[in-house]
C-alpha cells in the first residue's frame, strides 16, 4: 500500500507566495497516469496561483480562506467549501484576498507537471496583458517575480 503523508512532505515553495504539496503525481510517492492532485496553501493577502493556462481540465476545491478566482473574463470571490471547474486552455488565477492562509486542493488530468510551475520558478511566466490575455478588470495583479 502506498500512502502519501502530507505531514512528512516539504512541498515546493513558489515565488507567488504559496506552498504546494503533491498528493498524487509529481513529487508524490503516489504516481498516477490519468490525473494529478495536490494541496496548496496561499499566503495571506496576495499569495496566489498566478495567471496561466494549460491543456488539462482542472478543479480547485477551497478548504478554507477567502480568494479571488479569475477564469477568462470572469472574476468572483470564492470561499471554503466551494469548488470551481477550470476548462482546458482557459486562463485562470487564484489570489488569497483574506488575512489568513487560503488552503485548497487541485485536481487536473491527465497527469504531468503543468508548464507554469517551471516558468514561475525560472521567472519566465508570461505576463498578463503583454504576452497573454489580460486579467479581468479589477483583479489582483499577477505575480511574475522570479525565485530568489
Amino acid at each position: 500500500m502506498n500512502i502519501a503523508d502530507l505531514q512528512k512532505m516539504d512541498g515546493r515553495r513558489f515565488p507567488a507566495r504559496r506552498l504546494t504539496k503533491n498528493i498524487a503525481g509529481g513529487a508524490s510517492s503516489i504516481q498516477t497516469e490519468n490525473f494529478c492532485m495536490g494541496i496548496v496553501e496561499l499566503d495571506p493577502e496576495g499569495g496566489q496561483v498566478p495567471w496561466h493556462n494549460h491543456p488539462e481540465e482542472e478543479v480547485y476545491f477551497i478548504l478554507e480562506g477567502k480568494g479571488e478566482m479569475c477564469i477568462g473574463s470572469e472574476r468572483k470571490e470564492i470561499t471554503g467549501g466551494q469548488a470551481v471547474f477550470i476548462p482546458p486552455n482557459e486562463f485562470h488565477q487564484l489570489s488569497n484576498i483574506g488575512k489568513t492562509p487560503l488552503k485548497m486542493i487541485y485536481c487536473y488530468g491527465p497527469a504531468g507537471d503543468v508548464d507554469h510551475w517551471k516558468q514561475e520558478l525560472e521567472g519566465t511566466l508570461p505576463k498578463e496583458g503583454v504576452d497573454v490575455p489580460s486579467l479581468p478588470e479589477g483583479a489582483w495583479p499577477q505575480c511574475t517575480d522570479p525565485a530568489e
